[in-house]
């Protein structure tokens, strides 16, 4: 899904044109929900889809059209009730509480959506938008983007409670024959990182500084489920000295004893949810649903490690941004589930799609990072704390939104997202 070449050199109508693609994207994803579905919050960390679907609206209606000469919010309550985090433009509803929001109707929320589209297509219409305006049209469309993602992984945590198993998008699962990972050798010595280039960035991705690396390699592919059952086998979730106290400790807590939606049906043979309801663990495809703590433990079981997200970006920028997305996956009928590789590995497969890739690296400031001014701000910034860089996008990531340079980033106990490992050592 191309987004825009470069906000700041297209048309009215091109932007539009972009506006238009995001925007009915969100909607397909929420096409299969009921509006029950669309109204339930399964944690704290997850919200319903029918907030995502009001949230991304209240974002163009806040940062682009609230100052427009005669234009009137569509509703003056959902100015507290869709801010997610903006301190600076209003109070924001609580975020672990979204799921008692059963007003407004996913009905009115959807009229609230197409409303807002009206003013902002009669805002590009108008006449060609100043330079802020379109920077703050690119940053909302990409805004959304994160939250189709979101969208996808919040409903299935929330259908993941229900016993019956039910299916949120239905597809074909790949069939595969994932070969053997090999080790890829990486030289040390200076690189950059960080965005410098054309094309728009969230200001966390730079600036594009040096970094010294020491040689290393990298696996060819990311970790299976094979793989991650050998892991489990072995005693993984039984063996403390694999993991780090903090790890250890989430470990007997949540009673973790494997990958998130995993359940051992007896005699070895493992199921998992997915988006197409329940299903037998495909051992030839990537492992996912794992936290930060378990990617570090398996790493550490298998005489490896993690890459840092330097080591990642150094070897990765290069290679096209191509691989399994969410609106590519639709489009084909396939799963919105990690797939097996049908062929060896060349370089370093599956780099771009399948599964984020947790990174040895904490979610910190580049050198000469300045959070940009004002509300927007809030965007990134404040969230530098207690949190790891993943890399790459996942088969809930739209395709057309991540790059090179692009920081994900969550708490090391995460595991609803499509998270899963590559892994890496040191050379000699």
């Amino acid at each position: 899904m191309t987004l825009l070449a470069d906000a700041a050199t297209q048309s009215s109508s091109e932007l539009a044109a972009a506006y238009r693609r995001v925007r009915r994207f969100t909607e397909r994803l929420a096409e299969t929900l009921s509006p029950e579905d669309t109204t339930v919050q399964s944690i704290p960390d997850a919200s319903p889809t029918k907030w995502h679907l009001a949230h991304t609206t209240w974002f163009f209606e806040t940062f682009l059209l609230r100052d427009q000469e005669g234009y009137r919010p569509f509703d003056a309550a959902f100015e507290t009730l869709f801010n997610s985090y903006y301190n600076t433009v209003g109070q924001p509803f609580p975020r672990p509480q979204r799921g008692v929001l059963s007003r407004p109707s996913l009905a009115l929320t959807l009229a609230y959506r197409q409303s807002v589209d009206e003013h902002i297509e009669l805002l590009l219409a108008s006449g060609e938008p100043n330079e802020e305006q379109r920077r703050v049209l690119e940053l909302g469309l990409h805004h959304e983007q994160q939250h189709q993602e979101l969208i996808v992984t919040d409903i299935k945590h929330a259908l993941a409670q229900n016993p019956t198993d039910p299916v949120y998008r239905d597809g074909e699962f790949r069939l595969g024959d994932t070969p053997a990972a090999a080790w890829i050798d990486r030289p040390g010595g200076v690189v950059e990182v960080g965005h410098d280039r054309e094309g728009f960035s969230f200001d966390c991705e730079g600036p594009r500084h040096e970094v010294l690396l020491r040689p290393h390699q990298l696996a060819s592919r990311p970790v299976t489920c094979s793989e991650y059952q050998a892991f489990i086998a072995d005693g993984g979730y039984n063996t403390p000295q694999l993991w780090l106290s903090a790890g250890w400790a989430t470990v007997q807590e949540e009673g973790w004893r494997a990958p998130l939606y995993w359940r051992d049906e007896g005699d070895g043979h493992w199921t998992h949810f997915t988006t197409a309801g329940r299903q037998p663990i495909d051992p030839t495809a990537p492992v996912c649903h794992v936290s930060y703590f378990e990617a570090e433990a398996f790493a550490r079981w298998a005489g490896a490690r993690l890459p840092l997200e330097a080591e990642w970006e150094a070897a990765c920028d290069k290679l096209p941004v191509d691989g399994d997305f969410a609106d590519r996956l639709l489009d084909a009928g396939e799963a919105l589930h990690p797939q097996p590789l049908a062929n060896s590995p060349q370089g370093l497969a599956q780099s771009y799609g399948t599964v984020w890739e947790w990174t040895a690296s904490p979610y910190t400031a580049y050198p000469g990072y300045a959070p940009p001014e004002g509300a927007l701000g809030e965007y990134n910034g404040k969230f530098m704390c207690n949190q790891f860089v993943l890399r790459g996008g996942s088969v809930a990531t739209p395709s057309g939104h991540v790059r090179p340079t692009y920081r994900n980033f969550f708490p090391p106990a995460a595991r609803w997202q499509f998270s899963g490992l590559r892994l890496a050592r040191d050379a000699g």
